[in-house]
């Protein structure tokens, strides 16, 4: 553990950050699992969970807890799977 004042106010604000992280990804992950059951079941409202799923993904990468890439490329994936979906129908 740090001994330096300075030190231990770093630990305690990553330990903090990380928290705050792991929930913003948790949101993001459980909008993306909606959006993939959706598909699967071929529900009627997948545009919405496609736009819950891409509005969760771009409060992620605002707040910085992903890369503004790594969003676009999650979203383009799974706009693309809502596509072949629509396209198998």
């Amino acid at each position: 553990m740090a001994n330096i004042k300075s030190a231990i106010k770093r630990a305690k604000t990553a330990a903090a950050r990380a928290r705050r992280n792991k929930s913003v990804k948790s949101t993001v992950r459980t909008a993306i699992k909606k959006l993939e059951a959706a598909v699967k079941a071929g529900s009627p409202e997948v545009d919405r969970f496609l736009g819950e799923a891409s509005k969760m993904i771009d409060k992620a990468a605002s707040k910085g807890v992903i890369h503004k890439n790594a969003a676009s490329r999650k979203k383009s994936r799974l706009a693309r799977k809502v596509n072949a979906a629509r396209a198998s129908q």
